[in-house]
């Protein structure tokens, strides 16, 4: 699973590369600090990723910008929304926006949770597809 982190807090950035570097089956592939940057990344790389989380409010730009820009993304591509900032309704604001799922960054444990069922089910996906005898 490619994996593309929009994230301006550099030590969480860190911090979620290295929980990503050490998930099996995970990728970092680009890591951005701000929306121009994530959305010209998308746009050089629309088939690069499968998972984007994106946080909401970032020093330069914000990650509405990016989640428009993966409006048209396939629907094996799934982007996350992450504030610190959780009240109502920016979560419901976020889903309506397109957007997969959307965390609280002070509790990254749901966050990883997400990340590791999405690498089991696209497995489980990927070993049904091998086994499927009309693919040969």
């Amino acid at each position: 699973m490619k994996v593309l982190l929009v994230e301006d807090d550099h030590l969480l950035a860190a911090q979620l590369g290295q929980v990503i570097r050490a998930m099996e089956g995970a990728e970092l592939v680009h890591a951005a600090v701000n929306d121009r940057d994530a959305c010209d990344w998308i746009a050089a790389h629309p088939d690069g990723w499968d998972l984007a989380l994106v946080d909401v409010f970032l020093a330069a730009g914000h990650g509405f910008k990016v989640l428009r820009q993966c409006a048209d993304r396939s629907p094996r591509q799934r982007v996350v929304l992450m504030s610190s900032y959780t009240r109502e309704p920016m979560r419901q604001r976020a889903l309506e926006a397109g957007a997969d799922a959307f965390f609280d960054k002070t509790e990254p444990e749901r966050l990883i949770d997400f990340c590791i069922d999405l690498l089991k089910s696209r497995r489980t996906a990927s070993a049904e597809d091998k086994a499927d005898p009309s693919d040969r």
